[in-house]
């Protein structure tokens, strides 16, 4: 039985991990809150020692088939788009390299003219030939096609369900293949089947109310840790950022439930890894890599290109998916939405060591198979 299989039955079980985990969520004092923080902080010291593991994405297509009301890839959304070239992928990959990084993200919108399965496992065996350890968040494959991409480099794969709720899913996703909620929901075992040794969850806070959002999440990662041993698994919380669209949240999930979010996220799943993007501002990642957080990405661009400005001289704008050639532009791709942490790479490093948390920038490598 699949998570999806779960879900269409209607009686997902109520575990005792997952009663806990929402008694943890119910509204709570300052002082109760800080307990919870204080627990938090010993349980990740505990099981991931003082240490921060450190990543880029790299976004090399914001070309997009699918209508999704919050989402600044949108096909619906008149932007500015491109999809890198093998070489020009390479150039940003050596850029990233160049800051430290070894560990890199790619990230695509979903169009199978632009990005089609070889092009994307040439990707990855371009970018896996700088950097140790690559993984994807793209478009939802099949087990057979995932093999290739892992055969070409990749280790990890990442898929945001974006929101548990089928009935909102369905209103925000109005075309293209996304539409499907049960074909995203059972991506990461497809994946596991392939033989990815990190898969990566998370919904998109904002879209459904936070604590019944975080629960479906919780009960998600619960299955996955049973059927899905063999790999690590990690959960993020990303909340909505101002994109083109102009979509804005429907519920709120302020920065005091985010850190109690985490922190119980922390108490109930204590080997999980957490990860924080820079969609969030400079105070709260620096608290929050005290408090359940175990992997961070720095110096972020979220449009193909954002690092060194490859692929301006290939532009286009996209009126409802029909193309329409551009000349001079001014700016380059759009990016999937703003964010918050401007910081160097250098900087995040130095704010962590400061924080006496050590910078992790290399934690992989294929040659550890070969031993």
């Amino acid at each position: 039985m699949t998570f999806a299989d779960v879900l269409k039955s209607g009686s997902a079980p109520t575990t005792k991990t997952l009663f806990e985990f929402g008694k943890l969520l119910e509204p709570i004092d300052d002082r109760a809150l800080t307990n919870l923080a204080a627990n938090a902080k010993k349980i990740t010291h505990r099981f991931f020692g003082r240490t921060m593991r450190l990543f880029a994405p790299l976004y090399f297509s914001n070309e997009c088939v699918n209508s999704c009301s919050y989402c600044g890839f949108s096909r619906d959304n008149p932007i500015l788009r491109v999809t890198l070239t093998l070489d020009q992928v390479e150039l940003e990959a050596r850029f990233l390299a160049g800051l430290g990084f070894r560990s890199l993200l790619l990230v695509s919108g979903e169009h199978p003219k632009f990005i089609s399965n070889q092009y994307l496992v040439d990707v990855v065996r371009r970018v896996s030939r700088i950097v140790p350890s690559v993984s994807l968040e793209v478009a939802p494959l099949e087990t057979d096609e995932y093999r290739m991409t892992i055969g070409a480099g990749a280790e990890g794969l990442i898929v945001y369900q974006e929101t548990y709720d089928r009935a909102i899913y369905e209103t925000l996703h109005t075309a293209g293949p996304k539409k499907d909620f049960f074909w995203r929901l059972e991506t990461p075992e497809r994946a596991y089947a392939a033989g990815f040794r990190r898969l990566g969850l998370g919904a998109l806070f904002g879209l459904a109310p936070w604590r019944q959002e975080a629960i479906a999440l919780a009960s998600h990662i619960e299955f996955l840790l049973r059927r899905c041993w063999r790999s690590q698994v990690t959960v993020a919380f990303p909340r909505l950022r101002p994109a083109a669209g102009g979509f804005q949240p429907h519920y709120a999930l302020s920065d005091r439930d985010l850190i109690q979010l985490v922190c119980a996220f922390r108490v109930t799943f204590p080997q999980v890894g957490i990860v924080l993007s820079t969609r969030e501002p400079i105070w709260l990642r620096d608290t929050l890599v005290h408090l359940g957080v175990t992997t961070m990405s720095a110096g972020s661009r979220t449009s193909p290109g954002g690092y060194t400005g490859q692929g301006t001289e290939s532009l286009h704008l996209t009126v409802r998916g029909r193309i329409q050639n551009v000349s001079n532009a001014n700016s380059g791709a759009e990016p999937q939405f703003e964010i918050e942490d401007h910081r160097s790479p250098q900087e995040v490093a130095e704010a962590l060591a400061k924080s006496g948390i050590d910078p992790v920038w290399k934690d992989w490598d294929a040659a550890i198979l070969n031993v």
